[in-house]
């Protein structure tokens, strides 16, 4: 049979970041995501490699959500002469004003701070891309609603779904004309789960031909645990300790989450009312965009009839450098909420350099930690040698360290299987990316024994081609 497309996976392949993949169809080219690498430095410097194609021939990127491992090169596409439409959900184009700003402005931050310390690779320390570069991406945008069905050109439409991973979070819905017929490609982005309380769980998967399928925790389950009863506990042996409860948090998701659950659980008298601070200048502006976005809040929710409904009693929103430098003088018990949830810069490290030497404070991950993370390292490494290298400086690590794993907002294996089983029928083929090797190996083999559906682990960059 004749290859009617072709795929080009860029990234994403055999780890858990740079999400990347080109789409050849009819003599024109679409983008699925362009995100940043991240983890250890030989991901992060992928992210200074050329494009690789003629950024002027490309006809358009999409983009499933706003989270940097998805949506963090596209300033650099704009940078190198991208001038197409940027499509995505009205919750993603929200969400990026917020998250392309702020990553400018910490490689700014960064950039100064290695040619001061001389850190850097580069003489003097260079960005990926600045702020203007953003201002002129962000004018690219073009807001799509969900389920309807936009052209791309005569023979090409899509439609995005919902993920059910973050606010504006799609799963993307190809269909291309050929010789007669349709054939349908599928991009499942970041599928999420009906856990969330902030967030509506995932859109069925609809029938798809291909389908190119996450596997963040394609090799595992989440805990089998009640989420808020875990978080409450940990609330309560913080106030017992009379100790700080650092919780490093993504910006948009974790943060918005975990803000709700202490409300919740305040309002349960679960625990009793201490304060709770947003250290985070996204986070405060995700937060807005999260609540001003209530098409994505599950129906039961308290929050969506009165939002005051949404923060805990002692609740505080740091916004200057100052005021997060104050936190430090300030006693237990309290809660931070800081980011990067992954520990790879931001505000949270700040704390951790005052919190991690007590054993009165604890830190709660809730959120996956990628291989070769400041956040990986501290989870498995560091409580047990008693230290951890922060900004430089060796930081003995005495305070709890604790997960929540079942707060991801990745489904866990179970939840992948199932939402691939909601589909009316099977995929003819399954290309499986954005995993571990590890997990991408393990999740192929489940699918094929389960499900009887064949499946392609993408274990590194390369093409395939679609007949």
């Amino acid at each position: 049979m004749e290859n009617f497309a072709s795929l080009h996976f860029m990234g994403a392949a055999g780890e858990v970041t740079g999400s990347k993949t080109l789409i050849h169809f009819d003599h024109q080219s679409f983008l699925v995501d362009y995100g940043m690498f991240q983890g250890e430095k030989t991901s992060k410097q992928k992210n200074w490699e050329p494009f690789g194609e003629s950024v002027k021939d490309l006809t358009a990127i999409l983009l499933t959500h706003a989270h940097m491992d998805h949506s963090g090169l596209v300033p650099r596409l704009v940078k190198e002469g991208f001038r197409g439409n940027i499509f995505c959900s009205s919750g993603t184009a929200a969400l990026l004003k917020i998250m392309l700003k702020d990553s400018a402005h910490l490689q700014l931050e960064d950039a100064e701070y290695a040619n001061r310390t001389g850190h850097s690779h580069h003489k003097p320390a260079l960005v990926l891309y600045d702020e203007q570069d953003v201002e002129n991406t962000l004018r690219h945008i073009q807001e799509e609603s969900l389920n309807e069905w936009h052209q791309l050109g005569d023979r090409v439409s899509f439609q995005m779904l919902r993920a059910g991973h973050i606010t504006g979070s799609t799963f993307i819905r190809f269909k291309f004309k050929v010789n007669g017929k349709q054939t349908f490609v599928t991009f499942s982005g970041d599928i999420g789960h009906d856990r969330l309380i902030t967030v509506k769980k995932p859109t069925s998967l609809p029938e798809t031909d291909y389908l190119i399928l996450e596997s963040t925790y394609g090799d595992r389950l989440h805990q089998d645990e009640d989420a808020l009863e875990h978080l409450a506990k940990v609330i309560n042996q913080t106030i017992h300790n009379n100790g700080v409860l650092v919780i490093p948090s993504f910006a948009v998701g974790r943060a918005q989450e975990i803000i709700y659950m202490i409300r919740v659980l305040e309002d349960q008298k679960k625990i009793p009312t201490i304060p709770v601070i947003l250290d985070s200048p996204m986070s405060k502006e995700a937060t807005a965009v999260y609540l001003e976005h209530s098409d994505d809040f599950p129906e039961d929710v308290t929050f969506a009839l009165n939002l005051r409904k949404f923060f805990p009693s002692k609740f505080e929103m740091i916004k200057s450098n100052q005021q997060s430098r104050e936190v430090v003088d300030r006693r237990g018990p309290m809660v931070i909420v800081s980011a990067s949830g992954m520990l790879e810069g931001g505000r949270v490290l700040h704390h951790l350099k005052n919190y991690l030497p007590s054993e009165k404070n604890t830190v709660l991950f809730v959120g996956y930690q990628a291989e070769g993370t400041k956040g990986r390292y501290l989870q498995e490494k560091a409580k047990t040698l008693g230290m951890m290298k922060i900004h430089h400086e060796e930081i003995k690590v005495k305070a709890s360290v604790e997960s929540l794993n079942s707060l991801s907002g990745h489904g866990d294996q179970e939840d992948l299987i199932q939402w691939l089983k909601s589909s009316p029928s099977k995929p003819k083929k399954i290309f499986i990316n954005h995993g571990t090797s590890h997990s991408m190996m393990a999740f192929a083999a489940r699918i094929e024994k389960g499900l009887g559906i064949p499946c392609e682990p993408i274990l590194e960059p390369r093409k395939v081609e679609l007949s």
